[in-house]
């Protein structure tokens, strides 16, 4: 059982994290047709951003894993043969309850440690695409304000990267504005930052002192684009990339109200995320396993346990947007996690009483 129960897990978890991975890394794919990003740098954005789905999708593999598998044993009567034998609900409940805690170690490992790591690298990564990779900054058929003095239209761009139709306006000397026309361009990031190469076009100044126009015609070009590199080289970390020990150790440091509360909701989340797949793994459990067999089938405590999935689901969405608003909700999510279990405790010992008294009644007297 623990074995069926841990191999649904693991293959309902990988579809669905790839099938979610792969729309969000179509948006990415952006980068490489129209930016002119390698397909290295693209791979590995896309997946630095897998270990948030599976934070997702995990609770919900395991919830699938779990009723899959009690509910294929109900339907084939071996889960009844079992009982026949005096197998007690909690016994029965073993392998679920050891592949929602298998499940909630793992998800403590991403929470506690590997997702921050994947936030922080993909931040990392994003920040230096911007400030350092033009060919990532220019798009084609707009106006590309790279700063408040320095404009760039392209009008078209090929496959190879190669641009053409491309209009320069450059005001970092205010006295001496320039504008710059070429048939065709290519960008390119050197050690003294991102240059534009421009070839075939003309060169306009003006003398904004006395008026006056020159005027250049240049078969090739360079234009230094140092405004890419007038970028902070360290930047403010977020709560969501922040290791864990740097959130509590913040806690200590920070005094501002809404930094703290950000912390404070952060850790939380942190915690209470894993969780939930030992919750999701529960309800299957007390939904098949109390109350009488029914030979009709189980689609009624099926549906039960689905509703109420998604119900804690839902619920636990909704309370973590609210608790990064509002410290006070912060109990409100354990409570709505650990409600299920306490009740599905109470239900299975009950059942495990009920099925004692049961099987001590049928016993022949002496």
């Amino acid at each position: 059982m623990l074995r069926q129960a841990l191999l649904v897990m693991v293959s309902v978890c990988l579809v669905l994290s790839s099938a979610v991975w792969l729309l969000q890394a179509l948006r990415l794919i952006d980068l490489i047709v129209n930016r002119g990003l390698s397909v290295g740098v693209f791979l590995h954005l896309a997946i630095l951003i897998l270990p948030r789905f599976i934070v997702v999708v995990l609770p919900i593999a395991v919830f699938v894993a779990v009723l899959f598998v009690y509910n294929k044993l109900i339907a084939e009567s071996e889960l009844v043969v079992m009982r026949a034998a005096g197998v007690g609900p909690l016994a029965l409940a073993r392998p679920a309850l050891i592949t929602g805690a298998l499940g909630m170690l793992f998800l403590f490992a991403l929470t506690l440690y590997l997702l921050p790591a994947a936030n922080r690298s993909f931040k990392d990564l994003q920040f230096e695409i911007r400030n350092r990779f033009a060919s990532i900054l220019i798009q084609d058929g707009v106006f590309n304000t790279i700063s408040d003095r320095l404009m760039v239209y392209v009008r078209s761009r090929d496959a190879s990267g190669e641009l053409a139709g491309i209009l320069i306006y450059d005001n970092r000397q205010p006295d001496k504005p320039v504008t710059v026309f070429a048939e065709r361009g290519a960008i390119a990031n050197t050690k003294e930052g991102p240059r534009l190469l421009l070839v075939n076009g003309t060169r306009q100044q003006r003398n904004v002192a006395n008026g006056h126009l020159s005027v250049l015609r240049f078969d090739k070009y360079t234009l230094e684009l140092t405004e890419l590199n007038d970028m902070p080289g360290v930047r403010d970390r977020q709560v969501d990339e922040r290791y864990t020990g740097d959130l509590i150790a913040g806690l200590r440091t920070v005094h501002e109200p809404e930094a703290r509360r950000a912390i404070l909701a952060e850790l939380n989340m942190r915690i209470a995320a894993p969780l939930t797949a030992f919750t999701m793994a529960v309800l299957p459990l007390v939904c098949l396993l109390t109350g009488e067999f029914n030979r009709r089938g189980q689609a009624n405590r099926i549906l039960l346990a689905v509703l109420l999935a998604m119900a804690i689901e839902i619920l636990d969405v909704g309370l973590k947007n609210i608790a990064a608003r509002s410290a006070e909700a912060l109990p409100l999510i354990y409570v709505n996690l650990a409600l299920p279990l306490l009740v599905s405790a109470w239900l299975l010992r009950r059942e495990t009483r009920t099925r004692e008294r049961t099987h001590l009644g049928m016993q022949p007297a002496e």
